[in-house]
C-alpha cells in the first residue's frame, strides 16, 4: 500500500499523521480543560475518517464519525457553561449493566460484521476485514456509552478494542494510527487506575466515622 511519503521505507499518509497528532493533542488539552479540546478533536476525527476510508477499514471510519459527533456535543456543552465543576462521580457497572454491555458488544459485532460482509458481496468493498472492523466500531460505541454513564468498566472495553485496533491499523498500512493506538492503550490503563482510585476515595469518604 502506497502512502503520501515514506519513513524508513514505510508508507505514511498525511491524514493519518496529522489526525493522530490532533488526537494526542486532544488528550493534553482535555487535561487542561481548554475549549480548544473540541475543535482539535473534531479536526482529528475528520482527518482520521478520511485515512480510514482510504485504507478500507470501515469500522474505524465509523468510529471517527462517532468521535466527531461527541466533539460537537462537548463543544456545545462547554460553550454553554454546563460542565460539572464538582467532578465526575464514577462507579463500577452493576452485574446487569455489565452483562448488557458485553451482550450488546457481542451481538452488535455479529450484526455489523454480517452487514459489512453482505455489502462486500454486493460489490461495495466496504471493508477488507469485516469482523475486526465491526468489533472496533461496536466496541467503541459501547465504550462511549459506558463512559457517558461514568462506568469504570468503559476503560476495559477500550482495552479490548485497542487489542484488535492496534494490529489492524498496522496491517492496513496506517502505521501512525497503530503507534498512537498503542500509546492510547497505555493511557487507558492509567485512566482506569485513576478512575478506580477516585471511586474508592469517594466510597471511603462516604463511610461515617
Amino acid at each position: 500500500m502506497s502512502g503520501d511519503f515514506t519513513v524508513f521505507g514505510t508508507p505514511v499518509y498525511w491524514t493519518d499523521l496529522i489526525g493522530n497528532i490532533a488526537a494526542l493533542a486532544t488528550v493534553v488539552l482535555a487535561m487542561r480543560r481548554s475549549m480548544w479540546t473540541w475543535p482539535v478533536q473534531l479536526t482529528g476525527a475528520v482527518l482520521l475518517f478520511i485515512a480510514s476510508v482510504n485504507a478500507h477499514i470501515t469500522g474505524n471510519a465509523l468510529k471517527q464519525v462517532l468521535f466527531g459527533a461527541l466533539a460537537v456535543y462537548g463543544w456545545y456543552k462547554w460553550t454553554k457553561g454546563r460542565r460539572d465543576d464538582g467532578g465526575l462521580e464514577v462507579r463500577p457497572a452493576t452485574v446487569v449493566e455489565r452483562s448488557t454491555l458485553i451482550g450488546t458488544m457481542l451481538a452488535g459485532t455479529v450484526v455489523v460484521a454480517l452487514l459489512f460482509t453482505w455489502l462486500n458481496s454486493m460489490g461495495l468493498n466496504i471493508s477488507w476485514a469485516p469482523w475486526p472492523d465491526a468489533y472496533i466500531f461496536v466496541g467503541s460505541a459501547v465504550a462511549t456509552f459506558a463512559q457517558g454513564r461514568a462506568l469504570i468498566d468503559f476503560w476495559w472495553i477500550w482495552v479490548l478494542v485497542d487489542l484488535v485496533g492496534v494490529p489492524l491499523a498496522f496491517t492496513s498500512g496506517l502505521v501512525v494510527s497503530g503507534a498512537v493506538y498503542a500509546i492510547f492503550l497505555v493511557l487507558v490503563l492509567l485512566g482506569f487506575r485513576s478512575w478506580l482510585k477516585q471511586y474508592r476515595s469517594a466510597k471511603t469518604a462516604a463511610v461515617p466515622a
